[in-house]
């Protein structure tokens, strides 16, 4: 049974935690010079930050304790116990506090200590304002992300149990409320998005969410497992089946009993296995490669696809009666480039978990490089974005992750750079129209070649976006409804 005073004490501080990000910065000022106190306070406050003072450690800790604060002022030279002394302790009780350590002594051995200790910054007396300002700024902006992050996921895990899914805005707090629903049932649900949107992410959140959370989960890539040897792998075979099969082995259908199935790629099957899938669809029967007695089990079946089913249906490639048993309840997983709020919130995910895995500091993005992550498309979609910033974290020699650490796709230099090297006597008119014709061909390349989507990406007339076709030569292949 839950532990209902817990979790009304979690709702509570998931609550008061909302409640601080939405408010004004909070700024804690420890310091025992009145004239050092006021003057921070005047400043601070004109710029829009709530102000709380404290004259030392005790009081400050006193303050800590009652408050949530976004950023911590701490003087070096407190009188009881040195702000220095007292830093470790506030970093121990408050990890994601950011602290700036001031101090009219500054030795290079007092900023090595601070920053070993914790401190997020180290200011000299006197300061320069539009300094102190942007780092406060800068130490703010990333702690309300950081809290933002570990607040949605605690309301997440209050309210559905998913693990591992970051996101705040429209369409992902619709799939949520959806995959809430189904996930209770016994229905098959497809789930259908474009590589890297996170399709085998929302496939456990529906198990684990289910009646079937205590039973096995199995995945399996029915694109990545060769034709000939997918049929043995689901459904498992008997001693001698074929050439190289010495002994018996039990299928995922099997393996699966009681659980959860995802098949992923659901679409790269061939018409024959789709026939097979089909059947324990209908039947929950099968039979093992080259076996003679039925197996019966009791399996969900959620599968996933980038491709459209109802195009390949068309096509002939698949089963309508297949897709119309997948197509029970069908989840669409937005691309990044449609979520982009949800972009500040994932990467800073996948920055604490590479930072964590390395054995390193925390990493931050400058605002430059995360103006670049807004700024860009993510054809790659999640994946995408977390193998930029595992590759950040892993070539920083820094907190900060500069734009230069990015992958060079994101920054807007690979076409420029390519063809300066393969056309280096190239006039500029040339290499305008090249990179022009390269963006065209690869617009159109995402949209499955449909002129009219492209113009309205580009926001452009779709008889303007012929005529450049038409000028630059661009070369259109028929159009892929997969």
């Amino acid at each position: 049974m839950p532990d209902i005073t817990t979790d009304a004490a979690e709702e509570s501080t998931s609550r008061r935690a909302a409640d601080h990000i939405a408010g004004n910065p909070r700024i804690l000022i420890i310091d025992d010079e009145a004239g050092i106190r006021d003057s921070l306070e005047t400043m601070l406050t004109l710029e829009g930050f709530t102000v709380t003072l404290a004259i030392d450690g005790v009081s400050g800790m006193e303050q800590l304790s009652r408050n949530q604060f976004d950023l911590l002022l701490l003087d070096l030279a407190l009188p009881g116990e040195s702000g220095l002394d007292l830093l470790p302790r506030i970093v121990e009780m408050y990890p994601t506090l950011p602290v700036i350590m001031i101090t009219a002594f500054g030795t290079m051995g007092n900023v090595v200590d601070a920053i070993r200790a914790g401190a997020e910054n180290f200011v000299q007396k006197p300061w320069d304002n539009e300094k102190l300002l942007a780092d406060i700024r800068t130490a703010i902006a990333r702690h309300r992300a950081e809290e933002e992050v570990v607040q949605l996921k605690r309301t997440l895990k209050q309210r559905y149990n998913f693990e591992n899914i970051v996101g705040k805005s429209e369409p992902m707090l619709k799939l949520f409320d959806l995959v809430s629903q189904v996930a209770p049932s016994r229905s098959t649900v497809l789930i259908q998005g474009e590589s890297g949107t996170g399709k085998e992410l929302i496939a456990k959140a529906i198990h684990a969410n289910s009646p079937r959370r205590d039973h096995p989960f199995v995945p399996v890539n029915t694109g990545a497992v060769p034709s000939e040897l997918l049929e043995s792998t689901l459904f498992g075979h008997v001693k001698g089946a074929f050439t190289s099969a010495i002994a018996a082995k039990k299928g995922l259908f099997e393996v699966a009993n009681s659980g959860t199935l995802f098949l992923d790629e659901i679409g790269t099957m061939t018409m024959d296995m789709q026939a097979k899938i089909l059947r324990v669809l209908q039947d929950r029967r099968f039979m093992q490669l080259g076996g003679t007695q039925e197996i019966q089990v009791d399996v969900r079946i959620i599968a996933a696809t980038n491709v459209n089913l109802q195009d390949a249906v068309r096509a002939g490639r698949f089963r309508e009666d297949l897709f119309y048993r997948l197509n029970v309840i069908t989840l669409e997983l937005p691309p990044l480039r449609s979520r982009r709020e949800d972009v500040p919130l994932l990467a800073g995910h996948f920055l604490r978990l590479y930072s964590n895995e390395n054995g390193m500091e925390e990493r931050t993005l400058s605002p430059e490089a995360m103006r670049i992550l807004m700024d860009y498309e993510w054809p790659g979609n999640v994946r995408e974005l977390e193998n930029a910033m595992e590759r950040g974290v892993v070539l920083s020699t820094g907190k900060i992750i500069q734009p230069e650490l990015l992958p060079q796709q994101l920054t807007g230099n690979t076409y420029s750079a390519t063809l300066l090297e393969q056309q280096p006597n190239a006039s500029l008119f040339d290499l305008m129209e090249e990179i022009e014709r390269r963006i065209i061909t690869d617009r159109l390349e995402r949209c499955h070649w449909n002129q009219t989507e492209a113009a309205e990406y580009f926001r452009i007339p779709l008889s303007t976006l012929n005529q450049k076709i038409k000028r630059l030569n661009v070369e259109i292949k028929k159009r892929n409804r997969e």
